[in-house]
């Protein structure tokens, strides 16, 4: 769970030995190790520093070598070229076999492949009136003993809830109240006529039938589909030809959760509850994940121990503690420290209130915010692809330009960081422009 991937992270920050870690928890190889090994085409590198700066030299790197192949492809041509041009004269012959001899010493540089990007495609809900889904003095439970009670909630469509609480509070038990697993004891749930749910846990991807290809498992739940659309629905989610007809045992834990995903999301929900998704899934697939999470229109709830995963997805929090769901007033990072600290004392706020209809000068003021941010992210933008070509010269690697390599990587580096801050921004604009004007 998540204070234990926190306990985890702090304990090996401490530990006075070498560690060796395996992981795809990206905020782990972030705070929790100072260099990485780096598996490629049978090839070990060690890059210092932790993940996302590897990254960011990885990317870099391939931008240099792919300058340089670009650059050598062009050199070799244009030997060649001479060579099959004059070999067959006397008077060339000389200069020719030199040019031969140029291009059998050349030390082949070879571009990187680009690595293959994974991308998971959901499928987009209509929008229903909000709320879809409104909760008044409910309880839940098992065998007639609430584990929830006094539940009034609210989900509009464009909300982004993460449950936060430790293991055995009540999360799963709220996502399976809300995607109708379970029956509520007592009070009211409403539910938008219209709603359509997706829900995933990780017991489902244990329930998957083994012995039946993914192409089986949506063919079963698509009859009236063809089989190029089916199998542009798995490619959609990263399961290839090959997979696509793999019976399930054979697959890996992480094509497992991919599968599962697909079958949650086919019928394009308006509320999608995701519990522990990431269990399986390595880095790339976690990134794209967050991708259609961020692009994805309808609702999401979502239980996880990827503080990465919860901090770029998630605009609400609700804490489940001591029998209740309440708002949880503080960040992330806030109660990342609580958990690491012992304090169990976490500062719920009330429900807020219904809030009231905006202005027209507020809502304009909001459209010149956004295009104000909008107008921030393309600058940035720019700028940031003009320092990818300057790290794209092969001459800035020279030896005697080491401290001048060091500026320019401290630009790229910050010009980064003010994209991320700048698209942050740009986004909350939206979202406050979106809901005022629903208001």
């Amino acid at each position: 769970d998540l204070e234990g991937a926190l306990w985890l992270e702090s304990y090996l920050q401490k530990y006075p030995h070498t560690v060796l870690i395996i992981s795809h928890d990206r905020g782990l190889l972030n705070r929790a190790v100072q260099g990485i090994l780096h598996l490629d085409n049978r090839k070990l590198t060690y890059w210092q520093g932790g993940y996302d700066q590897f990254a960011r030299q990885m990317t870099e790197r391939r931008a240099v070598l792919t300058a340089e192949a670009k650059k050598q492809d062009a050199r070799r041509a244009h030997l060649q070229a001479f060579v099959d041009r004059f070999k067959a004269k006397a008077s060339k012959a000389t200069q020719a076999q030199s040019r031969v001899k140029m291009l059998e010493k050349m030390d082949l540089i070879t571009a990187p492949e680009e690595a293959k990007k994974v991308v998971f495609t959901f499928p987009e809900p209509e929008e229903l009136s909000p709320p879809i889904i409104n909760m008044d003095g409910a309880a839940v439970g098992y065998g007639g003993k609430p584990v929830l009670r006094h539940l009034s909630l609210r989900i509009d469509q464009d909300d982004r809830i993460a449950l936060l609480g430790r293991n055995g509070e009540g999360k799963s038990t709220l996502s399976k109240l809300l995607a109708g697993k379970l029956e509520a004891a007592e009070g009211r749930i409403v539910r938008s006529s219209k709603l359509r749910i997706g829900y995933f846990a990780q017991h489902q991807v244990d329930e998957l039938q083994i012995d039946e290809t993914p192409l089986q498992h949506i063919q079963a739940i698509r009859p009236t589909e063809g089989q190029p659309r089916l199998r542009a629905r798995l490619a959609g989610f990263g399961l290839g030809a090959d997979q696509a007809d793999t019976v399930v045992k054979r697959l890996s834990g992480g094509q497992k959760a991919r599968l599962s995903l697909l079958l949650a999301t086919i019928d394009a929900p308006h509320l999608l509850i995701l519990d522990e998704p990431t269990n399986h899934l390595d880095i790339e697939s976690r990134e794209a994940l967050v991708e259609a999470l961020t692009g994805y229109s309808g609702a999401v709830v979502l239980v996880s121990h990827d503080m990465h995963l919860l901090s770029l997805v998630a605009d609400r929090l609700w804490l489940v503690k001591g029998g209740a769901v309440t708002p949880f007033e503080d960040d992330l990072e806030t109660y990342r420290k609580m958990l690491l600290s012992g304090d169990t004392e976490m500062k719920p706020v009330k429900a807020a209130d219904k809030p009231r209809k905006a202005t027209r000068d507020e809502i304009l003021a909001l459209r010149a915010e956004v295009r104000k941010c909008e107008e921030r992210v393309a600058k940035l933008e720019e700028m940031h692809g003009k320092l990818q070509a300057k790290m794209a010269d092969p001459a800035l690697y020279d030896d005697a330009r080491v401290a001048e390599l060091e500026s320019w990587n401290r630009k790229f580096a910050e010009c980064q960081s003010a994209m991320t801050r700048a698209e942050t921004l740009w986004v909350e604009a939206e979202n406050r422009l979106a809901k005022a004007e629903r208001s």
